[in-house]
């Protein structure tokens, strides 16, 4: 392959966002280019959303078995191995890459190992790896390189004591104890995970709530949930002054005017993610930025004409799907195959045992706004399948216009609450009203049963509370 090959895109980074921007444009007949910096599927598919489900379907599954009596069985010598639950874990992400490169070349797409950068608009270069020193130019740019995650100053991470997600997903050792710092969505997946296998797990959060960005009733009783697993939960909470030994680290909580000093095998930081562009952008290429992040427009355009940017590096909701649809949309829009679409209604999912998931506005946002609002509530001790499944904690909560019965937003906790979500969703999308979700029947007995439920409690009409 000639190093001036020219290119309808270059898309750096091969994430959710990269690798679906680049099929996309491949199956639309366009030649294209992905370079990304370690293996397709970028963060999420090999160090992020699918290595820590396969290590959270494994806690969860290790919990049920320990508690089969409420099932009427009986198990003997229920135990695990760590390191093979790891390991698992990373087998299963090395599975859905090799899936994501076939991918890539059924659509014809030329995927290189190594970093991109745009030298100038129309130019990129492979600045490392085998293919360092290809120039390659190209009419469209699109720029996928994501986020990483943030670091908490002057801690410095070392894969043994101190680690970010990325080292824990391939650490083959348990931790005693761990200290979690941050109680958003990674937070918790953690501490959910550990918990499982008997760590004894610190969350530690600086804003009054866990899950920050979920409805207040959500979190609280995922709070209950969590203490009676016997997770210690710290919320407007600081952490201070962390001290790291040779055989745990130290840190100090500071709440108000108290502080209380921590103890633990290791520290796991969840504090958040910052833009990745080290390196993608030469100096003379300047797109505007805000707080950090990529600045586009509607149609997922920088101000630099021909480059564009979707996923996580314009900025949140930092989510694989929300990444995927923003790539699929910046590419259907630069080559004139309909008009690109930005992100409108999303769902937000954590996997943790009960699992949260949501769609629009909360209770809280809703009110603020000023919205003359009903709530529809339904809990699942009132669920026949829930009862006979002994997953009865948690609820649906449906947040509507008290009169025309537009959906705003839905809040669920529970079981398999990450796959009842998009029926809400997909009501938002159509513009459907709670009247028509609850005038849908749904068969008996089922979880979704409880989505039908809350809009009919929205309306007066409940029938089973």
């Amino acid at each position: 392959m000639a190093d001036t090959t020219e290119y309808d895109l270059i898309v750096i980074g091969g994430g959710p966002a990269g690798y679906a921007g680049a099929i996309r444009a491949g199956q639309l007949g366009k030649k294209v280019a992905c370079i990304e910096l370690e293996r397709a599927g970028g963060t999420c598919l090999n160090w992020g959303c699918i290595p820590t489900k396969a290590l959270l379907k494994s806690a969860e599954l290790y919990q049920k078995m320990k508690k089969a009596e409420v099932y009427g069985l009986s198990t003997t010598g229920v135990g695990f191995d760590f390191a093979k639950v790891i390991e698992r874990s990373r087998s299963v992400a090395g599975q859905m890459a090799k899936g994501v490169e076939f991918l890539l070349r059924k659509n014809k797409v030329d995927y290189f190992v190594g970093s991109g950068q745009v030298n100038a608009p129309g130019m990129v270069s492979i600045t490392s790896g085998e293919h360092k020193g290809k120039f390659f130019k190209a009419k469209n740019i699109l720029i996928a390189t994501g986020c990483r995650m943030r670091r908490i100053p002057g801690l410095e991470f070392d894969g043994v004591r101190v680690m970010t997600s990325r080292e824990a997903l391939a650490s083959k050792e348990l931790p005693k104890s761990v200290i979690i710092v941050g109680a958003g969505a990674i937070g918790v997946e953690f501490a959910y995970f550990y918990n499982s296998f008997g760590s004894k797990v610190t969350l530690v959060e600086m804003l009054p709530q866990i899950l920050p960005v979920e409805d207040e009733e959500v979190s609280k009783t995922l709070l209950r949930a969590f203490e009676k697993q016997g997770i210690t939960v710290h919320l407007g909470t600081k952490c201070d002054n962390f001290r790291v030994g040779k055989t745990s680290v130290k840190v100090d909580l500071l709440s108000g005017e108290t502080k209380t000093t921590v103890e633990a095998d290791m520290v796991l930081s969840a504090i958040g993610v910052v833009a990745n562009l080290d390196g993608v952008l030469a100096a003379t290429v300047k797109p505007e930025l805000e707080k950090g992040y990529l600045k586009v427009g509607d149609d997922y355009q920088t101000s630099v004409p021909g480059i564009y940017g979707a996923g996580d590096i314009i900025g949140p909701p930092w989510l694989a799907h929300v990444a995927t649809f923003e790539a699929v949309n910046a590419v259907n829009g630069m080559f004139g195959h309909g008009k690109a679409r930005r992100v409108k209604n999303f769902p937000g999912c954590t996997y943790c045992q009960p699992q949260v998931a949501s769609t629009g506005l909360t209770e809280k946002a809703a009110r603020a706004k000023g919205l003359d609002i009903k709530i529809g509530k339904f809990p699942f001790t009132a669920s026949g399948k829930a009862v006979a499944s002994a997953e009865t904690e948690g609820f649906v909560k449906v947040v509507t216009d008290a009169k025309t019965g537009e959906i705003y937003g839905a809040h669920i906790i529970g079981s398999e609450a990450t796959e009842l979500i998009a029926e809400y969703g997909l009501a938002m999308e159509l513009e459907a009203s709670v009247e028509e979700i609850h005038q849908t029947i749904h068969a008996h007995p089922t979880l979704s049963e409880a989505v039908m439920e809350a809009a009919a409690a929205s309306l007066g009409e409940a029938i089973h509370i």
